[in-house]
C-alpha cells in the first residue's frame, strides 16, 4: 500500500530562481510500477535533520518508460523543497511512491478541446495533461490561462512558448503577471474578467470538453464559480489544490470521548484507542502504523480509506465526490471519529 522505491536523480534543470525540474530514472523492473496517467503525482520520502518528510509533487512530463520529471518550487526553509534546491544532486537516490491521483486526462481516440487555469506551481500537472491532449489527436486543442508574479517566476515559460509555436493552431496560452508589466501578458491576477476574456472573447462559441484548475484554493474557487455562472456543468470542472486554507482544529458539535479504532493496512489489522478530537491519520501514525499519506492537509488523496463500521466527519474535503463519501470513503488526515467504534480499511479503495 505505502511501498516506496529507490529512484536515482537523472537530471536537475533550473526553471526559475525558486523552481527546478527533477528527472528520475526508472529501472526496468519498475517500469510498470511507475507507469502514470497524465496529471498524477508521486510522493517523495526523505530524512531531513533526522525527521521523515513526505511531499507530493505532480509529474510534468509526458509518459515515458525510462524516466519522469517533477517540478519543485521552493516554498519552505529546511523542508524538502529547500533541500531539492540546495543539496540534491544528480546521482542521488530518493524514496518514491508510485503515481497516484485523480486529476487526470485519459485519451479516448477522439479529438478533445480542453481549457486550463493554473497559478504558480499549479502548472506542473497541467504541463503533462496539455502534452497528452495535443498528442492524443491531431485535431485536439488546449487553452491555458497561467498566472504568476512575473515571467522570471513563471515555471516552464520557454516550454510553453515552444509548445505554442509548435502547435500554433491548437495550443493557446495566456500569461497573467501580477507584479510586473510584461509584453504578451495581461497584468493582474486570474479573476472573473480574465476567465471571461479567455472563454467569451478569445475563444467565443468554443465548446470545451473539460476544464482543469490547479493552484491555490482561492483561485480555484473563483474560476469554478465563474465557470458555473456561465452554465458550465460542475462535472466538467476538475481541480487539484496546491495550497489549502487553514483548517481549524476544533469542529463545532464534535463529541468528546474516545473511540476504538480498527485499521486495515496491507492486509494487516491494527487496533488502538484514540481521542475523538484527533484525526484518524494522526492517531494511526502515532502507533507507527505504515499507512499511506503525503500532504496531511487534505490537498492530495494519498490517505484515502473506506469506513467499514462507525462514522467519521472530515474537517475539510475538496477532493472526494458526494458519491464517494456515500460509499464510505474518507480522507483520514481530515477525519475525526463520531462513534465509539470506527473501522477503516486503507486496502479497500
Amino acid at each position: 500500500m505505502a511501498d516506496f522505491h529507490p529512484l536515482t536523480v537523472k537530471h536537475i534543470k533550473p526553471l526559475t530562481p525558486d523552481a527546478v525540474a527533477i528527472t528520475f530514472s526508472i529501472p526496468k523492473e519498475l517500469i510498470q510500477t511507475f507507469d502514470f496517467i497524465p496529471g498524477q503525482y508521486i510522493t517523495i520520502k526523505t530524512l531531513i535533520k533526522g525527521k521523515e518528510l513526505r511531499r507530493a509533487y505532480s509529474i510534468c512530463s509526458s509518459p515515458r518508460k525510462d524516466c519522469f520529471t517533477i517540478g519543485v518550487k521552493k516554498v519552505d526553509k529546511g523542508g524538502f523543497s529547500d533541500f531539492a534546491h540546495n543539496q540534491l544532486s544528480v546521482g542521488d537516490t530518493l524514496e518514491v511512491m508510485p503515481p497516484e491521483g485523480r486529476f487526470t486526462f485519459q485519451a479516448t481516440g477522439q479529438p478533445k478541446t480542453m481549457a486550463a487555469f493554473a497559478a504558480g506551481s499549479g502548472i506542473t500537472p497541467i504541463m503533462s495533461i496539455a502534452k497528452a491532449v495535443l498528442d492524443s489527436h491531431p485535431k485536439s486543442k488546449f487553452v491555458l490561462v497561467y498566472g504568476n508574479k512575473s515571467f522570471k517566476d513563471t515555471m516552464f515559460y520557454t516550454d510553453l512558448v515552444k509548445l505554442e509555436l509548435d502547435h500554433s493552431d491548437r495550443f493557446f496560452v495566456y500569461f497573467v503577471t501580477s507584479q510586473t508589466q510584461e509584453d504578451d501578458s495581461r497584468f493582474g491576477r486570474i479573476d472573473t474578467s480574465m476567465v471571461n476574456y479567455a472563454l467569451k472573447n478569445k475563444h467565443k462559441n468554443t465548446d470545451f470538453d473539460a476544464y482543469y484548475l490547479c493552484g491555490p484554493e482561492a483561485m480555484i474557487d473563483l474560476v469554478s464559480d465563474t465557470l458555473q455562472e456561465n452554465d458550465i456543468p460542475k462535472d466538467k470542472i476538475h481541480f487539484e489544490l496546491f495550497t489549502s486554507t487553514e483548517i481549524l482544529d476544533e469542529l463545532p458539535d464534535r463529541p468528546d470521548g474516545k473511540t476504538q479504532l480498527t485499521v486495515t493496512v496491507d492486509d494487516e489489522v491494527f487496533e488502538l484507542t484514540m481521542e475523538k478530537k484527533e484525526r484518524v491519520l494522526d492517531a494511526v501514525l502515532k502507533q507507527n502504523i505504515d499507512a499511506p499519506y503525503s500532504c496531511q492537509g487534505g490537498v492530495c488523496s494519498t490517505c484515502i480509506a473506506r469506513v467499514t463500521e462507525g462514522k467519521a466527519e472530515m474537517a475539510k474535503n475538496q477532493i472526494l465526490t458526494d458519491g464517494e463519501i456515500a460509499e464510505g470513503f474518507i480522507l483520514t488526515c481530515q477525519a475525526h471519529p463520531l462513534t465509539p467504534v470506527l473501522k477503516v480499511d486503507y486496502d479497500d479503495v
